[in-house]
């Protein structure tokens, strides 16, 4: 599946024109898991036709249209590299961008290393992309699973709770994630234990055994990664037997509207996540952000709206900072960029290749029968990084 996003207007005009360059186009490929987690990834195809439409319209990349050909990988690495192989030999694209789950973003950061092209990693959240399997072509926007659950330790080190149980999802995700949180709570608090895990596998949650599992470790806190359907899935059954009741929970990502929409009144109230509150953030960068997205869509955003507007815009930056549009002219001038996005401005490290993204952090409550984030604050990206020299040496040798 491919569609080419030219602006909201032009993309069925240009539906048809990616056989070859063309003289006043510069042309980049984006592959995302359409099909397969629409929820998210159609915010983010808003997000980046929002920012297409900005750009050229002011003029486009130094008087060049700005062409995104964008592919579906179905949630699955191997039709990932299959759509970067046809996007990199066959319609000439300068770089790559995109991607959601973290195996299918490991898989084109590798591509991006085999080949030697960019590749713009938007939403994968694995540490792995930028430190232990980093590479020379390979930068992350997103803000990654080491500084979320660094937020997220934070909180939950201030809770009384010394028993803990975590629920994740079986993939690299998933585990990366839990393993970044229980060495940074541990740090803050070398009292706390861990005695329980359940590690049902993507999308195909059986939630009453895993609950069941965790509530007879009898934990005094639980940390939840699920996300989508399976957090659904979960909350109804965790509500049903009441194992939320008289617990912390901390979950991760389940402040995100795509998440957050679909629980409806059933939204457990207090429960301590990340998220993106789009109601109560009153920056004058987000509100020209909002302001532009629902005047163009007619709808609210969500995170994936910002992911895709911010990929773009890094993509924009990235092409104006330099005439050398080469890989390796490319990948000099993405260390130290500095990008604009609805959370203010960001840097790419040089170090690691990692975006300084911050994220917003709060509680969950209900809202006119919506869950909503309770007294969200934004932390600076920045600030839950190692520095660049200690970054630095969690990448491979060159």
């Amino acid at each position: 599946m491919k569609k080419i996003i030219g602006s909201a207007l032009a993309a069925l005009v240009l539906a048809t024109g990616a056989a070859s360059a063309q003289q006043g186009e510069i042309k980049v490929g984006e592959i995302n898991s359409y099909s397969a987690l629409p929820a998210f990834t159609e915010p983010y195809r808003k997000g980046m036709e929002l920012a297409l439409k900005e750009i050229n319209d002011a003029g486009g990349i130094k008087g060049k249209k700005l062409v995104i050909i964008s592919k579906d990988d179905g949630g699955k690495p191997g039709d990932a590299l299959t759509a970067a192989n046809e996007l990199v030999s066959r319609d000439g694209v300068v770089l790559l961008a995109g991607g959601f789950l973290s195996n299918v973003g490991l898989a084109l950061a590798d591509f991006a290393k085999q080949k030697k092209v960019l590749y713009i990693a938007a939403e994968p959240l694995t540490d792995a992309i930028v430190w232990s399997k980093g590479n020379d072509y390979t930068f992350r926007l997103r803000t990654s699973n080491y500084m979320q659950a660094a937020m997220l330790a934070e909180e939950a080190a201030k809770l009384p709770a010394k028993r803990w149980a975590t629920i994740a999802p079986n993939y690299e995700f998933g585990q990366s994630f839990v393993a970044a949180f229980k060495e940074l709570l541990t740090k803050r608090r070398p009292d706390v234990e861990f005695v329980a895990e359940q590690w049902p596998p993507l999308g195909k949650i059986d939630a009453g055994p895993v609950l069941q599992a965790i509530d007879a470790a009898k934990p005094d806190a639980i940390l939840n990664a699920t996300f989508a359907g399976d957090l659904v899935k979960l909350v109804r059954e965790g509500n049903t037997r009441g194992v939320f009741k008289d617990r912390a929970v901390v979950s991760y990502l389940t402040g995100e509207p795509e998440y957050l929409d679909p629980l409806k009144e059933e939204t457990p109230a207090g429960w301590i996540v990340t998220g993106y509150p789009w109601y109560s953030i009153k920056t004058a960068a987000h509100q020209a952000f909002l302001d532009a997205y629902q005047q163009l869509h007619k709808d609210y955003p969500r995170l994936g709206s910002i992911v895709g507007y911010s990929t773009v815009k890094s993509i924009a930056a990235v092409l104006t900072a330099t005439d050398d549009h080469s890989t390796d002219g490319l990948a000099k001038a993405m260390k130290g960029l500095k990008v604009d996005t609805p959370f203010g401005s960001i840097v790419y490290r040089a170090a690691d290749h990692q975006s300084t993204l911050g994220a917003y952090i709060g509680t969950t409550g209900i809202r006119d029968g919506k869950g909503i984030m309770v007294d969200p604050v934004f932390r600076e990206g920045a600030a839950y990084l190692p520095s660049e020299a200690d970054a630095a040496k969690l990448r491979p040798a060159n």
